[in-house]
């Protein structure tokens, strides 16, 4: 395991001193990080970020935490929601709200910054007003499906805040959140990205390796509260699929991942390198297969991570194989199959090039002949992606505390 923690952490290090810190904007009384591509400031960029530097003390003082803290807190809307700040929409989202307030509770349990309490039980009342269903939290106002890794991130916050402050009611509903997940798995181990079609076009009830470890890794954060045996049975199994569309090399085979957005994500290594090396405690076996996505992450790094999961253009037509098959998952009509291959196909060019400079032109043009509207940019060229990176370095982490023996569960 040494070898694990020794990787992990040089890989935390350096994405926060070579790609994060050089992008902080500090002031007098907050602080925040501007993302270099799209000129803007995300809420989940700055509270993933915070989380690791707590947790790995990546500053030698808490000043530039409690900056953080200072802008998340006067970003916080009435309603105690913080909102999902992307180049294309800016809306409250009950997962972000999780996401921040898992960040605030972090702090508050560290430094014991008794000034936090209010803004987080406010991110916890609005967190309980998204709940439509047991165990189903909406998104935010435009997302309206039953996308289980948000009821995972939803339950985790609540698992956390219901311990940390003895509330039943959050306990009980985290516990409701796993269920719901558990419920929903596949046979034969996978999550499914929604449940449900909510607004949009088609229901994506399919498998995706990227969100298959995200799920498990805040499913993983609720156990850690409510240590249920029915968690840990569904982790095992979905341990076991995201296992068994591993290559031998470490690298995943996407040809088993149906979402077309999360097609090749960098992230994916992160979250089940996290993930299955939590549940190596229960099963030896997923050890090796961590430290194999760990050293995936880290050929994909510059400063920055890469959006996507680079290669050579040598691999370029057995991709084509990949995305084909790819494109066949789910059920679509063929209108809808054939914009999949063709997504996916774009997302094979693009991960192959390298620029700062994104366009976005082709894929607007694949859009607009099949008239399908999507709020996703999909630049025709691979970039270095703060977002992808402050998601990395929130998983590595919280995956080095569990590896050095303190049980992180925030």
């Amino acid at each position: 395991m040494n070898g694990i923690k020794d990787s992990a952490y040089e890989i935390s290090k350096r994405l926060y001193n070579d790609g994060i810190k050089p992008l902080i904007i500090e002031k007098e009384n907050y602080a925040c990080i501007e993302d270099p591509i799209f000129g803007i400031k995300r809420n989940r960029v700055i509270a993933e970020v915070l989380k690791a530097m707590v947790r790995l003390k990546l500053e030698p003082d808490e000043n530039i935490a409690k900056k953080f803290c200072n802008y998340l807190e006067k970003n916080q809307n009435n309603d105690g929601s913080w909102n999902e700040i992307h180049p294309n929409y800016n809306q409250p989202s009950a997962l972000i709200t999780s996401i921040v307030g898992t960040a605030l509770l972090l702090v508050h349990e560290r430094y014991r910054e008794k000034n936090l309490e209010e803004s987080i039980r406010k991110a916890k009342n609005y967190i309980l007003s998204q709940e439509k269903t047991e165990g189903f939290f909406i998104k935010s106002k435009y997302y309206t499906a039953d996308h289980l890794n948000v009821d995972a991130i939803c339950g985790a916050f609540l698992a956390s805040y219901g311990t940390i402050f003895t509330d039943d009611r959050c306990i009980r509903i985290a516990r409701q959140s796993a269920q719901h997940i558990c419920d929903h798995q596949f046979s034969d181990g996978s999550y499914p990205y929604t449940t449900n079609q909510g607004n949009y076009v088609y229901s994506f009830n399919i498998p995706c390796i990227h969100y298959q470890a995200v799920t498990m890794y805040y499913l993983i954060k609720i156990n850690d509260y409510l240590q249920e045996e029915f968690i840990k049975k569904s982790l095992l199994r979905a341990g076991d699929w995201l296992v068994s569309v591993q290559k031998d090399d470490g690298k995943f085979d996407w040809s088993h991942s149906g979402l077309m957005f999360a097609y090749y994500l960098t992230g994916a290594y992160a979250f089940s390198s996290a993930s299955l090396l939590y549940i190596s405690k229960w099963e030896k076996k997923y050890i090796e297969n961590g430290y194999k996505c760990l050293n995936i992450l880290n050929h994909n790094i510059k400063d920055l991570v890469l959006r996507w999961e680079k290669d050579n253009w040598i691999t370029f037509p057995c991709s084509l194989i990949t995305t084909l098959k790819t494109s066949k998952i789910g059920n679509f009509p063929i209108k809808q199959k054939l914009f999949r291959f063709g997504y996916g196909l774009h997302r094979q060019m693009a991960r192959r090039r390298f620029s700062i400079h994104l366009d976005d032109k082709l894929f607007l043009d694949v859009t607009k002949l099949f008239k399908i509207k999507t709020s996703t940019i999909e630049p025709f060229s691979n970039y270095p992606d703060l977002f992808m990176t402050s998601e990395v370095l929130d998983t590595l982490s919280s995956s080095l505390l569990f590896l050095r023996g303190d049980l992180d569960t925030i």
